[in-house]
Parts: structure tokens; sequence; C-alpha cells
């Protein structure tokens, strides 16, 4: 099961912020060798979803990672409640969810 992890993406502005992957149990997950995918909809159905660009912090054994968007994706994002999630796919290539939550998209003003 995932870590629940809700966040705050604000419309029109770039969105970057630090995630550090953990197993249910609280321990670190090692990032070496790993690829991460991550993904924010507005619904868990939705056919359409837009991806973060994702990054691992040296050193990789701290687990630490960053989750990014453009102003430009960002600006595309209707405003309210959206979910995300965050698979690891470790280098055997077994994939483990290690994060999910809400997504809250909070409008903007100035254009």
């Amino acid at each position: 099961m995932a870590i629940a992890q809700n966040i705050i993406i604000d419309q029109d502005s770039d969105y970057l912020q630090q995630f550090t992957a953990k197993t249910d149990a609280g321990v670190v997950v090692d990032l070496t060798g790993a690829t991460i995918t991550a993904q924010v909809r507005k619904t868990f159905g939705a056919s359409s979803a837009t991806s973060f660009t994702p990054a691992k912090v040296a050193p990789h054994t701290a687990g630490i990672f960053t989750l990014a968007l453009t102003d430009g994706q960002t600006a595309l994002l209707e405003r309210g409640r959206h979910v995300y999630d965050v698979v690891i796919a470790d280098s055997g290539g077994d994939k483990t969810r290690v994060q999910s939550g809400v997504a809250t998209v909070s409008p903007s003003v100035t254009r």
C-alpha cells in the first residue's frame, strides 16, 4: 500500500516538490537503478493524464526524489481536486506504488 500524501499545485506556476520514498513500515526505499513514474488525473477513471517529470536526488540510497510540472502543464489542469500517484520500478522491473493522494489545483488569477 502506498503512503498517502496530499499535494497542492498552483495553476499557471511551475511545480517542484521533494519527497522521500518509504515503505508502509517507514523504511526508506533505495532508488539506485530504479525508474520513477508519476501522473495526475482528474479522476481515477479519467483517460487523460499529466505526467510529472521525476528526478532522483543523490545519494539514491536516501530515497529522495522530486516531482515537477511546468507552468504550461499546470495551466492546463482544471482547478479543484485531482488524484495522483508515484510508481517506482526497481532494476528488476518490479513495480511498487510508493505514494498517492489528492492533488488540489489552486486556480490562478494572474494570467
